[in-house]
């Protein structure tokens, strides 16, 4: 036999080397391991041959290996194996753990990771009960030497990782090693400490003194595994633990900190203990933490840290470089201090009563030194803990917090400024973005949302301080008026002396602004009308006004100060002029005055800006804007008649601001006349005959737009079809504009004077009318027509009239094709780049907003006009016959904003009283569509993921094919989210109860806890009004179910958890007691069990799912014998179990189960159905036995001591004692 071992040891080794060489070719490498993988998996002589291979004399390639196939054996085999073998195996571990590796500094890391995996697979199938003394075993091997100690610290963390972090044992086996570790953990501890203790003492000792280098190392190496282990054990022991003799571990740790060896290890577990929950009586020892002497180990340790954090670049004495372990520990100080923060704020003002450290401003100072620190990064850090201390009821008054938040405040002047782009050398703060961001594009997302998270945390500050914050910002608004421009050495590329996006004035202006921005919305919240700066604040506000640049991206940030400051304006009317006329001036601004190049994005940006500045105001102030009517309708009425060159988009905005201003005349005949001569125009155009023959005839209108005409870019289209798509869209816009903001006074008082009330329900409630009810009912015919005609567009006779250069205008944009891919846009580079789109992008454009303004009118009109559109005649029948014709031919991207701006709208709007006549006869065949569509685009999709021949990977090789692909599975995605909202909206309302704990105080046990437990606080779910309406209805409610419970299977996460969850129960239940057919009852049931085995692997699908067959199975059970039937179908179910299940369900006398029982006993039964994700598929499955039970107490009908004394308890014990 030692022959054949000798022999298949030499192919082996010849095996490896050729798969570990470079050199070798692909077919032989493979060759080589499938030679290994079937010797691992068919030979007897795998025990034998990997132990000689794991010979320390043998290369660490082939030593691994042999330690692989001992690992593969336990892992695969043990259960197979006898006795005498284990007891050969365990032994021979043993002795490779003792003495089968080199010294600590020489052993290859991987060899002694794959020993520890070893030692602990065979800990996870024998101890406690068949191995009781492991612990002391590894206690005796820790007095061998380092290398031996080092590997009885991977062996307890591998432990402690795979039982509690990653839990990958079955649940009896963990609960046994959980509670033996539980219960030894003070010996296991002390032990941890007295090895840490001692290992750092003689590092200590030996680090300086020549000869003793090696030595010195060793302990080190020890002293690392030894926190890094207790770093496994940390995060989840009893709290008693680490805060045992008055905080010696964190004593301990606090004093690693200075050590550069083992400070980022011990700052891992620092942060890790610090940052645990649990009862605030036995978090309250961590205050020892702001004593003195911990604060003072915290701040030098940072200090000398980010000393050494950067140092001169070897190839460049210039340059610095950051390196990059300092750098991680200072990340990890900056979490320690954040921690304690949480850990103060929790327990100041708290039953256990804590009072403020005395020495608080020594820790805020550390804070604020993180957050004044050079790295982005370390600065993001620290915001929420800001935002903690400023919001706390009792800190936030403390004089020192008071104090730090002015320095806080002076702070993020600095902050929000946009600097430190990875590319680029300007600011200390590039260095470390280098190593903390891949691109600028990554950095730029990661600024946007801590902007984001800043402005939020200087708001609460501007609570604490509000004046203090109005004089900063005001000093920085004025500094920023004084100071020259500054275009640094990155301009603009389209004209001369203008800044770019980085340009250090734009970044500061940016900053400014936001700052701005923040600290208004708190000062009127938080000041009395009298304590108000309003006369500074109208300083700064002429000096705004007074401020004249060219820049489109300064004159940007200059406008958001307008309408951030306007709320102190109205406080003095007489600025109001002067603020609408730089507004007005805006709308029109150009860089270029009289040229006739495109615009730029900066530019079109300043435009839309300064219109939306004006429709905020109106729309937030417009009793403070009346008195100015005359003179903003008169400056509109010179803008469109002069030969200014105003979009329809910004055309319509100034109307729709205009109509916003006339609500306040709170007069019906007096508004209505107003809308009636604003609308004039539009009303003519748009009932003329010709506007009417053309959007009847699709034909025509396709003539009318230029999309049957071939245009090159040379040769631009004739100038008549881009102004018919400009007259077209004008009139939809202005339209939208009228019918969103149109309104009678809110007050009744005021709505009955003014003459909007025409009488009264039978509620009681008043019945209004809308002043541009009459204009509207004159538009409606025409943009039902335009509808109509749109979706014809898609059919094939209409689409083959489309010419070359257009015969792609339906398809999606490239930007909104980004949209749904989440692909980001490259913000910083097109800013500057003028707007110039080809004729194909034109017309894309055109047929999107033209859709998108047609079914935003109808969504809106319903809220707007109220009853007076509900009661149009044969509404239902015109709705149906316009926005619901030729669905079949309308793409799906067309089909979602149909959806989402038009239906969904309705339904919220309509009123009960319409609910049969309107939505009803609406809403049925529409979700019995979707529900037949939607079921063809699935079965598409899956198909072409369960297809996978090499032809199939051939064809998919082009990567344009392969993106087209993904978009149209994403859009299938968006468009099912999108009809399922629509459904749960018209069906379902959410119920939800208050919350019942504070989750701070929640024990470590309890958030273990199955989230069924916490079932009692979850929402319920009823019908709503328009849902008993739909249910009354056969055909509708079988639609309904049908798609709800189909939609379960398709490959949509997220919309297989919300419809289990809130509508398919909900919809069920109402008919459950009904008379049901069998097969549907049948096919309800095998629908969410065909959701299992699509989604059955995710733990959140998995729990809704399951609950929800348990449902179906509870009450349906008792009268549809059918559902045991399939029931006994699923693979491997256990047939006695689902017998007692039974009985216990139908025996009406008998003891019902708790639920968190039966949901688990009924989980258990249908386990067979949940199907493998695919990086599951192919793996095999290792399985580990339970061990006699540690916690029920043994029958006493069988001697189990006696009758396993020579078997399993004598396995691993060194004598032969019963367990």
């Amino acid at each position: 036999m030692a022959d054949q071992v000798a022999a298949m040891c030499e192919q082996l080794i010849k095996a490896v080397n050729v798969m570990m060489d470079a050199a070798t070719s692909q077919i032989y490498r493979l060759e080589a391991l499938k030679f290994c993988e079937e010797f691992k998996e068919t030979s007897s002589f795998c025990v034998p041959c990997g132990l000689q291979l794991a010979d320390k004399a043998q290369p660490a390639v082939v030593r691994h290996f042999g330690l692989q196939i001992l690992e593969h054996v336990i892992k695969f085999r043990w259960n197979n194996m006898q006795q005498d073998e284990k007891v050969q195996l365990k032994e021979c571990a043993m002795q490779l753990l003792s003495t089968g590796t080199r010294s600590i500094l020489e052993e290859e890391s991987h060899i002694k990771d794959v020993l520890s995996r070893i030692t602990v697979e065979m800990i996870k199938r024998e101890w406690p009960q068949h191995w009781p003394d492991m612990l002391k075993e590894m206690e005796a091997l820790t007095s061998q030497g380092e290398a031996q100690t080092e590997l009885v610290m991977l062996i307890l963390l591998r432990l402690a990782e795979d039982v509690i972090t990653f839990q990958t044992l079955p649940t009896q086996r963990r609960r046994d090693i959980q509670q033996t570790l539980t219960q030894n953990m003070e010996s296991i501890f002390s032990f941890m400490m007295a090895i840490l203790h001692v290992n750092v003492e003689d590092y200590r000792k030996l680090k300086g003194s020549p000869g003793h280098e090696l030595q010195a190392r060793a302990h080190c190496r020890v002293a690392v595994a030894t926190l890094n282990t207790l770093a496994g054990y940390i995060d989840w022991v009893s709290l008693v633990y680490i805060t045992s003799g008055n905080c010696q571990l964190l004593e301990m740790l606090c004093l690693l900190l200075s050590e550069p060896e083992l400070q980022l290890e011990a700052a891992e577990c620092l942060l890790i203990a610090i940052s645990r929950k649990g009862r605030l009586e036995d978090r309250k020892p961590f205050m020892l933490l702001f004593d003195d002497v911990a604060v003072h180990y915290i701040l030098s340790a940072a200090q000398s840290a980010d000393g050494l954090a950067v140092c001169k670049k070897s190839s460049d004495p210039q340059a610095v470089e950051v390196v990059e372990r300092r750098y991680v520990f200072l990340k990890r100080l900056c979490q320690v201090l954040c921690a304690l923060g949480g850990q103060l704020c929790s327990l100041v003002g708290s039953d256990v009563e804590v009072k403020v450290p005395a020495n608080l401003s020594k820790y805020m100072e550390a804070l604020l030194a993180f957050t004044t620190h050079s790295s982005q990064f370390l600065k993001s850090s620290t915001q929420a803990t800001w935002g903690c201390l400023f919001r706390h009821e009792i800190m936030s008054k403390d004089e020192v917090v008071v104090e730090m938040t002015i320095k806080y405040l002076r702070a993020s002047m600095t902050n929000l400024v946009k600097t430190g782009f990875p590319s680029r050398d300007d600011s200390p703060s590039c260095e470390y973005s280098r190593v903390d961001f891949d691109s600028d594009e990554d950095f730029n997302s990661f600024f946007n949302s801590f902007r984001a998270q800043q402005g939020e945390v200087v708001r609460s500050a501007c609570r604490i301080v509000p004046l203090e914050a109005f004089r900063i910002a005001a000093e920085w608004l004025q500094y920023q008026i004084t100071s020259p421009i500054d275009t640094g050495n990155t301009t603009s590329k389209t004209a001369e002396g203008l800044c770019s996006l980085l340009s250090p004035s734009v970044v500061q202006w940016d900053a400014m602004t936001v700052f701005m921005e923040c600290m208004v919305a708190q000062i009127f919240k938080n000041l009395e009308e009298e304590e108000l700066p309003i006369d500074q604040s109208m300083e700064l506000m002429q000096a705004v006004l007074n401020y004249d640049t060219k820049d489109p991206l300064i004159l940007s940030c200059v406008l958001t100060n307008v309408s951030a400051l306007f709320p102190f304006a109205i406080r003095r009317q007489q600025f109001l002029p002067q603020i609408l006329n730089k507004l007005f001036n805006a709308i029109t601004f150009e860089v270029l005055q009289g040229k006739k190049a495109p615009r730029t994005r900066a530019v079109k940006n300043v435009r839309r800006h300064a219109c939306s500045s004006i429709i905020k105001i109106c729309r937030d102030y417009p009793q403070f804007i009346l008195p100015c009517f005359d003179m903003f309708y008169n400056h509109v009425k010179k803008l469109f008649s002069g030969d200014i060159s105003l979009t329809h988009m910004e055309k319509c905005a100034l109307m729709e601001a205009l109509v916003l201003i006339s609500n306040q005349f709170k007069d019906f005949a007096k508004q209505k006349a107003f809308l009636d001569e604003l609308m004039a125009s539009v009303v003519v155009d748009w009932t003329s005959d010709e506007m009417r023959h053309v959007l009847l005839n699709p034909a025509v209108f396709l003539s009318f737009i230029g999309a049957d005409q071939v245009v090159t870019e040379q040769n631009q289209e004739a100038d008549t079809a881009g102004l018919n798509r400009a007259r077209l869209s004008f009139c939809l816009c202005a339209m939208l504009g009228v019918v969103k903001r149109a309104r009678w006074p809110s007050d009744l008082e005021e709505a009955k004077a003014g003459g909007f009330v025409v009488g009264y329900t039978p509620s009681g409630a008043p019945i209004y009318r809308n002043p541009c009810t009459a204009q509207f009912l004159l538009l409606l015919p025409n943009l039902l027509a335009l509808i109509r005609t749109h979706n014809s567009l898609f059919m094939p006779e209409n689409m083959a009239r489309l010419s070359e250069t257009f015969s792609r205008a339906h398809e999606v944009m490239d930007a909104e094709k980004n949209v749904v891919l989440g692909v980001s846009q490259n913000v910083l580079e097109n800013y500057d780049s003028p707007v110039y789109r080809t004729n194909l992008e034109r017309m894309q454009g055109f047929f999107s907003t033209l859709n998108d303004n047609c079914l935003n009118i109808l969504g809106n009109v319903g809220l707007s006009l109220q009853q007076e559109f509900y009661t149009i005649e044969r509404l239902a029948a015109e709705l149906a016959g316009s926005v619901f014709v030729s669905l079949d031919h309308i793409p799906d991207h067309r089909l979602r904003p149909m959806i989402r701006l038009f239906v969904r709208q309705l339904v919220l709007s309509c009123p009960q009283e319409y609910y049969d006549s309107l939505l009803c006869p609406l809403l049925g065949p529409l979700f019995t569509y979707m529900m037949q569509r939607l079921n063809v685009r699935w079965q598409v999709i899956i198909q072409r993921t369960s297809v996978n021949g090499e032809d199939e990977e051939e064809a998919l090789c082009h990567e344009s094919q392969v993106t087209q692909e993904i978009f149209e599975e994403q859009l299938v995605c968006l468009l099912t989210r999108e009809v399922l909202d629509l459904l749960s909206v018209s069906c379902i309302s959410r119920k939800v109860p208050e919350p019942v704990a504070n989750k701070e105080e929640m024990e470590e046990d309890d958030m273990m806890m199955d989230s069924a437990q916490t079932a009692s606080t979850q929402p319920t779910e009823e019908l709503t009004e328009l849902g008993k309406c739909l249910m009354k209805y056969e055909n509708i409610y079988m639609s309904l179910l049908t798609l709800s419970f189909t939609s379960l299977s398709w490959k949509d996460t997220t919309n297989c958890h919300r419809t289990a969850s809130m509508v398919c129960w909900t919809l069920l239940r109402q008919v459950v007691g009904g008379n049901l057919l069998p097969e549907a009852v049948t096919w309800f049931f095998t629908s969410v069990l065909r959701g299992l085995q699509v989604h059955g692997q995710h733990e959140v699908c998995n729990s809704t799912l399951s609950h929800l067959a348990m449902l179906i199975y509870e009450n349906l059970r008792p009268r549809y014998m059918e559902l045991r039937t399939v029931m006994t179908q699923i693979p491997n179910i256990n047939v006695e179990a689902l017998d007692q299940y039974d009985h216990r369900l139908m025996d009406p006398n008998g003891q019902k189960a708790g639920d968190k029982k039966r949901k688990d006993q009924f989980k258990k039964l249908i386990a067979g159905t949940v199907g493998k994700a695919l990086c599951q598929q192919f793996r095999k499955e290792v399985h580990i036995r339970n061990l006699p039970s540690l916690f029920k107490k043994l029958k006493p009908v069988k001697d189990v001591q006696n009758s396993e004394e020579l078997g399993l308890a004598a396995l691993f014990a060194p004598e032969n004692n019963t367990l």
